[in-house]
């Protein structure tokens, strides 16, 4: 593999135009006779033999490509040697080619249009055919490129029609084009934020001359036309990471819940900047990007992108160069080939309520419901007039309250990481007013998800995530994580059952869960110790041992004081403050580990106050609470002992969850626990 530079790189000043004009023939003609095409009558090939040799015409590499017909060397031009996408298209081409005793010489445009029709022109001097990734220049400007440098394969670009002497379109074949399905790659894009509930977008755009940028655009427009709400605002960035990271105050100053990168390094260097900026991905904004080059899934968080297929698009360019060069009379062929989104960390639900993403803009959204002194909890009862219903939705199933607004969502949990142990989980779960209480795969710990079944160790497979408690050790990353398989899913209203089946490491069945979750609105009434609008989501559980006995096991069964985790887990997202209180009152050392009926986190998102009472139905198990490090909670299964269940056995678990927007106290807390159960 051999790099050519653009310095100092002039173009000839016989061109084989002046050629063409001599002999009296095509472009297309020239260049046959200059590779030793056969296909061309001898008469004419002599013409353009004699034109070519009056006119001083390539010299040296011409002379000596006449005589032997081929050097078995490939140039691949490209604009930017250091992009990861170029260089897997590289590699694919490379390889295919090797195949067939072909070496490859590299050309780098360094995203200069200026410069790129003489840079193909010298690198085609130096060899038997071309590749022209991604070219920049102007459509006229390529028409006259292409029979110029023939053989040649065209990627992520459309090859316009040939041209005559005169610069007028012809009548000649096309040269083969492959193409990527970047229109609809973006509308792939779009659709996902769109299900997520962002409505203001912004798209940071590639290069001006970009074709693919073009296409991107066109599938933006069409998802617009679709979703008539939408507002997408355009940044012009550019195709590196360094354009990522300038843009990344635009975006803030933009006020939008996503944005959308030209391509994976863009967003590297969006994701860079927001973090500096002490933004939060995906909770204050999500991003999302294209090409799902090899970096992508280990970004922090994992990228949400479109792979493109870019060592197959090599291989392929390799496949019609070959034909073309074998038989020049052969149809140009091209392709188009499709993309498929691949969805991480990065992109998740918009936030609703309090823009976290502008820290100094604490306003509530017009129509949010704030503290609102309605009265007091009569009961339990659904609020007349009102359902609570889920639906399906695109990719999860979605709890939509009053005037269909989104109060919870179920994810699947198949996205998540192995090393997480992939459960089914709830992500948002908002407040009526909108403000989310859980949080999915926070910096703190990754591997935590909204509100789901975790336990850290069911026989020795890890049903938590990240890393396992051993005594004397310590934590220590162990191949033990299992996965939660949903085997039957039934929403029906307000009620969303499903049976799960808990898989070991080996994927060998451990255990079955029949779970059950119902949702209701809290019915107010006029008393004089009011407390906001709320409503109850109801979380019933029951693990059967089907399998063979299971012991159930926490880190603090296994020798670490103080850390009962596993069970119904509820993770809070932080907020600017958290209060815990019980019934031994306030603190987080007090309901740590206690026997209370119920816990409630209060805690203040810029102006608006949120309270989330978390009630055990039923026997009350020693709970597992923090606020300082992290807040989150939930009924120990394993406190300071292991669950023993025999073949055949049953475990109940169930966690009632209230939420308000507004602080509530104590005794409002202790009368909302005893009306929810």
């Amino acid at each position: 593999m051999v790099y050519l530079h653009h310095v100092n790189i002039r173009r000839p000043a016989v061109t084989i135009g002046d050629v063409a004009a001599a002999a009296g023939v095509s472009r297309a003609t020239v260049s046959r006779v200059m590779n030793g095409r056969s296909t061309v009558a001898a008469e004419i090939a002599e013409r353009v033999r004699e034109a070519a040799e009056s006119l001083s015409y390539r010299p040296s590499t011409a002379a000596r490509n006449l005589a032997l017909g081929r050097t078995r060397t490939v140039a691949l031009v490209m604009p930017d040697v250091g992009n990861p996408v170029f260089q897997q298209i590289l590699h694919g081409v490379m390889a295919a080619a090797d195949q067939d005793g072909y070496r490859v010489l590299v050309a780098d445009t360094a995203e200069d249009r200026s410069q790129e029709a003489a840079i193909a022109l010298e690198a085609r001097l130096r060899c038997d055919a071309l590749v022209l990734v991604s070219p920049r220049m102007p459509d006229d400007d390529l028409a006259r490129l292409v029979p110029d440098v023939e053989p040649v394969v065209v990627l992520n670009r459309q090859v316009p029609p040939p041209v005559d002497q005169d610069g007028a379109a012809g009548g000649g074949t096309a040269a083969p084009s492959l193409l990527v399905d970047y229109e609809d790659a973006a509308v792939q894009v779009i659709e996902h934020l769109v299900s997520l509930g962002h409505r203001r977008l912004v798209y940071l755009a590639g290069p001006t001359a970009s074709a693919s940028d073009a296409q991107r655009r066109a599938g933006i427009r069409r998802a617009l036309e679709r979703h008539r709400a939408l507002d997408v605002q355009e940044i012009p960035a550019g195709p590196d990471i360094a354009a990522g990271h300038a843009a990344t105050g635009a975006v803030l100053a933009g006020r939008a819940t996503a944005a959308v990168a030209f391509n994976d390094l863009v967003a590297f260097g969006l994701l860079a900047g927001l973090n500096e900026a002490g933004v939060a991905v995906p909770a204050d904004i999500s991003v999302a990007g294209f090409d799902d080059i090899d970096l992508a899934r280990y970004a922090t968080p994992a990228l949400t992108t479109v792979a493109v297929p870019q060592s197959e698009l090599g291989r392929h360019a390799w496949k019609e160069l070959a034909a073309v060069m074998d038989d020049d009379a052969q149809p140009a062929r091209s392709a188009r080939f499709t993309t498929e989104l691949e969805v991480r960390a990065s992109t998740g639900p918009a936030p609703v309520g309090p823009e976290r993403v502008h820290a100094t803009d604490r306003a509530v959204p017009a129509g949010a419901a704030g503290p609102n002194p309605a009265g007091p909890v009569e009961d339990g009862r659904a609020a007349p007039d009102a359902a609570l219903t889920w639906e399906e939705g695109p990719d999860a199933l979605v709890l939509r309250g009053p005037a269909g607004t989104p109060l919870a969502r179920r994810e699947t949990g198949e996205r998540i990481p192995p090393v997480h142990a992939p459960r089914p989980y709830l992500h948002p779960v908002h407040t009526l007013g909108g403000t989310p209480l859980t949080d999915s795969g926070p910096v703190d710990h990754r591997h935590h998800y909204g509100a789901g079944m975790a336990v850290a160790d069911v026989n020795g497979t890890s049903h938590w995530g990240g890393r396992t408690f051993i005594e004397h050790v310590g934590p220590t990353l162990l191949q033990n994580h299992g996965r939660q398989v949903a085997r039957d899913l039934r929403p029906d209203g307000n009620t969303l059952t499903e049976t799960v089946a808990w898989l070991d490491e080996h994927g060998r069945q451990q255990l079955v869960e029949d779970r059950r979750v119902t949702a209701r609105l809290l019915a107010p009434s006029g008393a004089a110790d009011a407390v906001p609008p709320g409503w109850v989501l109801d979380w019933r559980s029951v693990l059967h041992a089907s399998d063979g006995p299971l012991e159930i096991r926490s880190p603090a069964t296994n020798g670490r004081p103080g850390a009962g985790y596993g069970g119904l887990f509820w993770r809070l997202p932080i907020a600017d403050e958290t209060r815990v209180l019980s019934v031994a009152g306030e603190g987080e050392t007090l309901a740590h580990g206690s026997g209370s009926p119920w816990v409630a986190f209060v805690q203040r998102h810029g102006d608006r106050p949120t309270t989330l009472v978390l009630v055990q139905p039923g026997t009350v198990r020693p709970w597992f609470v923090r606020s300082a490090e992290y807040p989150g909670a939930c009924p120990a299964l394993a406190w300071d002992a292991p669950l023993l269940v025999p073949d055949g056995g049953m475990v109940q678990v169930g966690l009632v969850a209230a939420l308000f927007d507004g602080e509530l106290g104590p005794a409002q807390a202790a009368a909302v626990a005893e009306a929810v159960v």
